[in-house]
């Protein structure tokens, strides 16, 4: 097996997760129309919705380099000194659920931006129905470049008057791991949030180093939630990763949610646990203001 297709750790928490019934989950026809991807598996009636009332948001493009990264923003609207946070999506592209995280986030006085870090293979991951297929496109970005689309995600937000000396970052799953990459890149990143990522990569030529190999680089604080029913990502994992950020005196808490499975927080899944995700919300919203990027 070839690293890009790989099944990673989050990807394995992904797909073993206890099966539910599929009542109350809507047609696959639904789904798709609701802005949600088939590759994630079956889509809750129940999903969250956040209006955009007092906001701006919608689709954009940010420059990176020669080309264009797709994206999508929510702002407080008049406010043209907010505080920027980047969401680093799942590997299911930029779809619903991302786009509500950050229209959530705009409720709370941000501007947060969700860029689609995957766009350069030309495949709308939002479109692909099975998971195996978007594993050669999100197994293959370079750690390198997806820093790049990053540290460029915060510009073009500087560049709409955001504020970026209160820059935060917050992920889920893949878009977990990367906060903590992020953390141990970004000189200028306040405080980040990381929903169940990995700690530990598989060996893959272009992601030189896993979070756990960059405990020591870690240059702001990052609050990780886990899952302890997570069949990808072992407890034991996490507390080997919380250890050794201790050794290197980095500033990171972890919350591990007992009976959650991997994707807890994503409330258009099977995975959902609502008690979870809203306590992992609010810890979220607390770390953010602890480390000055939310008032």
């Amino acid at each position: 097996m070839s690293f890009e297709t790989t099944m990673t750790s989050d990807v394995v928490g992904l797909t073993k997760v206890a099966p539910v019934s599929r009542r109350g989950f809507m047609s696959a026809t639904a789904a798709v129309a609701a802005g949600y991807t088939l590759a994630a598996g079956p889509v809750r009636a129940e999903i969250i919705t956040t209006d955009t009332g007092g906001l701006q948001a919608g689709d954009t493009r940010i420059k990176v380099g020669s080309e264009e990264m797709p994206a999508y923003f929510a702002r407080p609207a008049g406010n043209t000194k907010a505080p920027v946070i980047i969401v680093a999506m799942e590997i299911f592209g930029l779809h619903e659920y991302i786009k509500d995280v950050t229209r959530r986030l705009a409720k709370l006085g941000a501007f947060a931006v969700a860029p689609d870090y995957y766009f350069r293979k030309g495949v709308d991951l939002t479109k692909v129905t099975d998971i195996k297929d978007l594993l050669p496109v999100v197994n293959a970005k370079p750690d390198a470049e997806l820093l790049s689309d990053l540290d460029a995600t915060v510009a073009w937000a500087g560049s709409q008057g955001g504020d970026t000396a209160k820059l935060g970052i917050i992920g889920f799953c893949r878009g977990g791991r990367n906060v903590w990459e992020y953390a141990a890149h970004s000189g200028t990143l306040k405080a980040g949030v990381a929903f169940y990522g990995a700690p530990v990569d598989p060996a893959n030529p272009v992601w030189p180093k896993s979070p756990l190999q960059l405990a020591s680089e870690m240059k702001a604080p990052v609050l990780g939630l886990y899952g302890g029913a997570d069949t990808g990502i072992p407890v034991a994992q996490v507390e080997q990763f919380k250890a050794t950020l201790e050794q290197d005196k980095k500033v990171a808490e972890f919350k591990i949610y007992p009976q959650a499975p991997h994707g807890f927080h994503a409330d258009y899944r099977g995975s959902y646990r609502k008690d979870a995700a809203e306590d992992a919300w609010k810890q979220a919203q607390a770390w953010f203001k602890k480390y000055g990027v939310l008032s």
